[in-house]
């Protein structure tokens, strides 16, 4: 999560307060907001990336780590002191876990730094500047770019990552090339 560094601290306040707030239990209670890591390997996997990251100099301003008792739960994480080259932000994690990162100006190194994986599944930006936000979106190496909210989807619209998040596009028009072959036949009359 790259935050403007104006609003830096309170955004990532209001995040962890929320995050805090979040009802984690098992999927059947009513109550919950969150449920468990789907298997005891995703488990292993995300708690492996809150140690990493920690022992790196990230530090958890909410949760950042595994909930005592049965099951395969993690706490709401939120991790802001990360840099670039930390496995927490370098990766996938598939968990409970936002890293946040201050920028200064909406730029190209921004941009760069936002590029530099080897993933691009999702993204989403946030402004009052839906000029800004249409630029930016443009220049995102990611399947798909909320502007404004986030994980709304569509039938209509394809959904897929660039790079390693995944292959074709599933949903819409696009998912229906999955499905076929296109041929080229020739013949000389």
């Amino acid at each position: 999560m790259f935050v403007q560094e104006s609003i830096f601290e309170k955004l990532v306040g209001g995040v962890a307060d929320e995050a805090k707030k979040i009802k984690v239990g098992p999927g059947l209670d009513p109550d919950t907001e969150m449920g468990p890591m789907v298997s005891e390997i995703q488990f292993n996997r995300v708690c492996g990336y809150l140690e990493s990251g920690l022992a790196e100099g990230a530090k958890a301003v909410a949760g950042g780590r595994k909930l005592g008792g049965k099951g395969y739960f993690v706490e709401p994480t939120v991790l802001v002191d990360t840099k670039p080259d930390m496995k927490v932000i370098r990766e996938e994690i598939f968990g409970p876990v936002v890293a946040a990162i201050p920028f200064k100006e909406l730029d190209d190194d921004l941009v760069r730094t936002a590029n530099d994986t080897i993933y691009g599944l999702a993204a989403g930006v946030w402004t009052k500047d839906i000029s800004k936000a249409h630029s930016l979106a443009g220049k995102l190496k990611a399947g798909t770019v909320w502007i404004n909210c986030y994980n709304i989807f569509d039938a209509a619209l394809p959904f897929g990552g660039y790079k390693q998040s995944g292959w074709g596009r599933e949903m819409g028009r696009d998912a229906l090339d999955l499905y076929t072959q296109k041929k080229a036949v020739c013949a000389a009359l």
